[in-house]
């Protein structure tokens, strides 16, 4: 079902091309449960996920005829009305830097038929968006051009560490749902909290919520009303009278280490948004610590219904090493 209407949004498209059109996409069975904004990026390759929002919030996306949210989960059968938006050709978008595209492939730490893992570099967002051009995603689609790669969760843009991309849509479904159930996938970062933790494990239990700030910023704070998170925080060993910790969580909110860290007095060392910025400047001078001490290093999960366990690592970066031998 396409109806035509003169396009609203996006760039101005080539001479002699086809004038975009409003279309009514039904779901099939294999994207029930997807969020609705990431249907929608598949829908709109290359599209920009601050265009896809706002499309949404400006209710040129319908579901079923109705105004819907971003964060809807859709349903087999739903009926998906996409706005013409005109984007600009994949030959005419700039390639990704022949070096971050080297980079990229020398930081893939596993890969088989259905997943590919990558060791993310801080600094690198998961996908692109406003005012980035080339994000993980993209990046490995111009590195493995013809492949379906499909991302299965995302990384702050500081955070360093596994990043794990779908080849398979089966695979992307499967680890989808074990996401969203309790222990379906085993998640450990390792970080450095400023100051000295408890030995043992702290459990953290406390609901986080993302609120904006002016300009747009996401902050997210803890507060009663927010989605129910939980982390263990455990001191491997400490170092300079900071503690190196390994933390698993329990859920997967946006910041939700950082701000649990915050949270119990510990922020992560070289954390600008919710850190302490004397200690900050402290460890930039004593041990050379210019980013986000947090990575992403183990993420264990099983397939096929349980029958194929996975176990994948991603190193420390080698910046972080260099912080840990400084601090001694």
């Amino acid at each position: 079902m396409t109806h035509s209407a003169p396009p609203k949004t996006g760039q101005a498209a080539p001479k002699g091309a086809a004038e975009p059109q409003v279309r009514t996409v039904r779901v099939p069975a294999d994207r029930a449960g997807q969020r609705l904004d990431n249907f929608l990026l598949g829908q709109l390759k290359g599209a920009p996920r601050s265009l896809v929002y706002k499309l949404v919030r400006s209710g040129q996306v319908r579901v079923n005829g109705g105004r819907a949210k971003a964060e809807r989960k859709l349903e087999d059968g739903d009926e998906v009305r996409i706005p013409p938006v005109r984007l600009a050709e994949a030959g005419d978008r700039p390639t990704p830097p022949r070096g971050l595209l080297d980079a990229l492939e020398a930081a893939i730490v596993f890969e088989d038929a259905r997943l590919l893992a990558l060791n993310k570099p801080s600094g690198l967002a998961s996908h692109g968006g406003s005012g980035i051009s080339h994000g993980a995603i993209e990046s490995l689609r111009a590195l493995r051009p013809g492949q379906t790669l499909e991302l299965v969760h995302r990384l702050d843009r500081d955070t360093s560490g596994l990043l794990v991309v779908a080849k398979k849509r089966s695979a992307l479904t499967e680890l989808q749902a074990l996401m969203r159930e309790d222990g379906g996938i085993t998640k450990r970062y390792l970080a450095l909290l400023t100051g000295r933790m408890p030995d043992g494990v702290m459990t953290v239990d406390a609901p986080l919520h993302i609120g904006l700030r002016q300009g747009g910023e996401r902050h997210v704070q803890v507060n009663p009303a927010g989605k129910p998170s939980l982390s263990h925080f455990r001191v491997l060993e400490r170092r300079g009278g900071q503690s190196y910790c390994e933390v698993r969580i329990e859920t997967g909110r946006t910041h939700q280490i950082r701000v649990h860290a915050q949270h119990i007095g510990h922020p992560i060392a070289g954390d600008d948004k919710y850190g302490e910025a004397e200690a900050n400047k402290r460890l930039r001078d004593q041990a050379g610590l210019k980013r986000l001490f947090l990575h992403a290093s183990t993420l264990e999960f099983a397939l096929d219904g349980g029958k194929a366990p996975y176990l994948l690592n991603a190193p420390l970066a080698p910046e972080l090493v260099d912080v840990l031998d400084r601090l001694g």
